[in-house]
């Protein structure tokens, strides 16, 4: 069975990454599955219970940083959901060529790990 993956991304400013992760999912040699639990309804009263419902169904959450994730609220609150049900994440460094920033919620000690296929593998595999 593939390891259930939920994404946390700035819907603002990297929906691109989160694409570009949902693709590397399809690969045939993908050890993991995303199921596209984006949730663009920050007008909704209850979308925080709606994303603890769906990354409590998950196995591991990918944390997708890019230049203004410090200011994404509902990137913050997915991980801070993460953190308080004990769901595993990991922090990708989302694009090569610019300054990416860790969610305001991460730890100190949250590294923030280079986005390549094998790196990914592993991550998603326990190698945190």
């Amino acid at each position: 069975m593939k390891t259930r993956v939920f994404i946390s991304f700035d819907y603002d400013h990297d929906i691109d990454l989160k694409n570009l992760l949902v693709g590397q999912a399809r690969h045939p040699d993908s050890p993991f599955e995303i199921t596209d639990m984006s949730i663009k309804e920050a007008i909704s009263k209850n979308w925080k219970e709606n994303a603890r419902r769906r990354i409590k169904s998950c196995d591991v959450v990918a944390v997708i940083c890019g230049k203004y994730t410090n200011s994404a609220s509902g990137v913050s609150a997915e991980l801070k959901i993460a953190q308080e049900e004990g769901v595993p994440y990991f922090l990708l460094w989302g694009r090569t060529n610019e300054v990416c920033i860790k969610p305001v919620v991460a730890k100190n000690s949250d590294k923030m790990y280079r986005w390549t296929w094998d790196n990914l593998k592993s991550l998603i595999g326990g190698a945190r």
